[in-house]
């Protein structure tokens, strides 16, 4: 039974110092993410407000034009 509580405080005592030295980590920095500001400008996410709204008028026609042809076949 003592071998029990020996592995239960050692078990708490390794959990601690993992919460030790994530805390350690979090605060030096190490998780901080200096790489992707620097090359954000070389993803091509952007898409202009013209560019949106002429692919949500193509959706609303293709849409449309399903919608017919669902009530054609009935």
């Amino acid at each position: 039974m003592s071998v029990i509580y020996f592995l239960i405080g050692l078990g708490i005592f390794v959990a601690g110092g993992f919460l030790i030295a994530f805390i350690w980590a979090v605060r030096s920095g190490q998780y901080d993410d200096d790489y992707t500001p620097s090359v954000r400008m070389l993803f091509d996410d952007y898409k202009p407000e013209a560019d949106i709204d002429q692919n949500v008028a193509d959706v609303k026609e293709v849409n449309k034009k399903d919608n017919v042809d669902k009530s054609n076949n009935n």
